[in-house]
C-alpha cells in the first residue's frame, strides 16, 4: 500500500494532523510522526475511523535514530513525505542564549536535513514527493525573530538543493511558504484574543493549505513546482 510520512503532526485541527487526514482520504497509508503519542493517537483514530489506514510514531525530528527508524517502517512503499516540523522562536538577538538559537535551527533545519535525507534514500528507483513546510520567516528576516528566520531561510535553500540534485531521480521536492498565522487550534485555543482580532478573514484555512500540498503531490513529472505560497486575501506582503 502507498504510504505517506508526515512529521510534525500536533492538534487534529492543525495543519500536519489535517495532512494526515486527507491523504489518507485519498487512499495513502499514512505514518503519523511527532512527540505526543495522546495527539498521534487522536490523529490514527479520526483517520480510521473514516476507513483510512494510519499509523502512529513518536518520534524526535532532531534525531538521526528515529528518523532512520521512521522511514524503515514505510520502506519501498513510501511514496510521500512531509516535513512539518518546526514552531516559531520569537526573540532578540542581543539576549538571545546560543542554546535557544542553536535549537531552532536543529528543529527547522538540521531535522529537515535528516528527513530530507532519509525519504530521497528510501524513495531510491521509485521516485516520489517530498515538502517542507516553510513560512514567511523563509523569505524574509525580521526584527525579533531571528533565530527562527535564519532557520527557516536555511531550510528553504536545503529544499532547493534538494530538488536540483534529486528531480532526475524522479524525486519532487517542494516549498510550501505559509504566509501568515494558520486558522488552527494553536491560534484559536493557545491565543484566543489574537484570534478574534484577525477574524476568520485574517487565517489562513488549513484546508485551502492542504488542497496546495496535494496540488504538488498530484503534478506530473513534466510539470513540477518547487515552491507554492499560501496567504490570505488581507494578508500584507
Amino acid at each position: 500500500m502507498k504510504t505517506a510520512i508526515v512529521s510534525g503532526v500536533g492538534p487534529l485541527e492543525g495543519l500536519g494532523a489535517q495532512l494526515c487526514v486527507r491523504f489518507a482520504d485519498l487512499g495513502l497509508h499514512v505514518l503519523v510522526a511527532g512527540r505526543t503519542q495522546s495527539k498521534l493517537d487522536a490523529v490514527v483514530d479520526s483517520i480510521v475511523s473514516a476507513g483510512g489506514s494510519a499509523r502512529a510514531v513518536v518520534a524526535d525530528s532532531t534525531s538521526e535514530a528515529d528518523t532512520e527508524r521512521l522511514f524503515a517502517m514505510a520502506g519501498q512503499d513510501l511514496t510521500l513525505a512531509i516535513y512539518n516540523t518546526g514552531n516559531n522562536t520569537p526573540g532578540r538577538i542581543a539576549e538571545m542564549s546560543a542554546e535557544y538559537f542553536e535549537n531552532s535551527w536543529r528543529v527547522c533545519c538540521f531535522g529537515g536535513f535528516l528527513f530530507g535525507r532519509a525519504a530521497i534514500n528510501t524513495f531510491a528507483g521509485n521516485g516520489g514527493t517530498l515538502i517542507f513546510t516553510g513560512a514567511s520567516a523563509s523569505l524574509r528576516g525580521r526584527a525579533n525573530f531571528g533565530a527562527f528566520n535564519s532557520a527557516k531561510g536555511a531550510l528553504r535553500n536545503l529544499a532547493q538543493a534538494m530538488a536540483k540534485e534529486c528531480g532526475r531521480d524522479g524525486v519532487h521536492v517542494g516549498h510550501v511558504v505559509v504566509d501568515g498565522p494558520i486558522g488552527g487550534e494553536k491560534i484559536k485555543k493557545g491565543i484566543p484574543e489574537y484570534a478574534a482580532k484577525l477574524g476568520d478573514e485574517g487565517m489562513i484555512s488549513i484546508d485551502g493549505i492542504v488542497d496546495g500540498y496535494i496540488y504538488l503531490y498530484q503534478q506530473p513529472r513534466q510539470a513540477w513546482s518547487f515552491e507554492l505560497d499560501v496567504r490570505t486575501s488581507v494578508e500584507k506582503w
